[in-house]
C-alpha cells in the first residue's frame, strides 16, 4: 500500500483472507524467538513449514516438535556490543540453505539480520505492529499511544536490509480504544496479525511459487 492510502482493510487483505485451496510446493522457513503464536497460527491455517529456526531456546521450538516440523537452534550467545552480526547472519543463511528454503517468514525473530534479505532477495516476509511507514522500530505500539493516534494496525511486508522497510503486501487497521495500554492494544493487533499474516503468506506463495 502506498503512503497516504486510506486506513482500514486493504484490497490485498480482503483477497488473502478469501484464499483457500491446496498449497503449491514451496519450502517455507519460519524464524521465531518466543511463544510461537504466529507459527501456531501458520500451521493452523495449513501452511507447510519446512523448518523452524530460533535464535534462542523458546516455545516455538516446542510447537515445531509437536507438529513434527524440523527445527534448528542457531543460538545467539552474545547480546552486547560485541555481537558479530555478520558472522551470525552467515551461520543462519547456511542453515536455511541446507534446508533448501524458498521463502522465509519472520515470526517475532528477535535478531536483526540484514544479510538475510540479500541471501533471499524478495523472499523474506515480516510483520509489524503498525501501519507502515508510520511507527517504525521496536516500540511501534508504545509510540502510537504516545502520539495519541486513533487508529493503528498491522503490516505484512517484504523485508529488506533496512528495518521495517520494503514493499507492503497487506495492512489492516486496528482502532485505539479509550484506556488502552501498550499490552491491551498490542494484543488486539496480534489477533489481527495471526489471521492476516498466514493468509498473506499463502497468497504470496500462490503468486510466486505456482504448483
Amino acid at each position: 500500500m502506498p503512503a497516504g492510502a486510506p486506513l482500514g482493510p486493504t484490497p490485498e487483505a480482503a483477497s488473502v483472507t478469501a484464499s483457500i485451496g491446496p498449497m503449491p510446493l514451496a519450502r517455507l522457513a519460519v524464524l521465531a524467538s518466543g511463544s510461537g503464536t504466529l507459527l501456531h497460527a501458520m500451521l493452523g491455517e495449513g501452511l507447510a513449514v519446512a523448518v523452524v529456526v530460533a535464535d534462542r531456546p523458546c516455545r516455538a521450538l516446542d510447537i515445531a516438535a509437536e507438529h513434527a516440523v524440523p527445527s534448528e537452534l542457531v543460538e545467539r550467545t552474545e547480546w552486547g556490543p560485541g555481537f558479530d552480526r555478520a558472522a551470525y547472519g552467515e551461520q543462519l543463511v547456511k542453515v536455511l540453505q541446507a534446508h533448501r528454503v524458498d521463502l522465509v517468514a519472520m515470526a517475532g525473530f528477535g535478531t536483526v539480520v540484514p544479510s538475510l534479505a540479500a541471501a533471499f532477495p524478495g523472499r523474506v516476509l515480516n510483520t509489524h505492529p503498525a501501519l507502515l511507514p508510520a511507527f517504525k522500530g521496536w516500540h511501534a505500539v508504545r509510540d502510537a499511544l504516545a502520539l495519541g493516534v486513533k487508529v493503528t494496525g498491522t503490516t505484512v511486508h517484504v523485508a529488506t536490509e533496512e528495518v521495517d522497510d520494503g514493499p507492503i503486501l497487506a495492512q489492516e487497521a486496528v482502532a485505539v480504544l479509550p484506556g488502552d495500554t501498550e499490552d491491551t492494544l498490542h494484543e488486539r493487533i496480534k489477533q489481527v496479525e495471526r489471521r492476516l499474516y498466514p493468509a498473506t503468506i499463502r497468497q504470496f506463495i500462490e503468486e510466486n511459487f505456482p504448483a
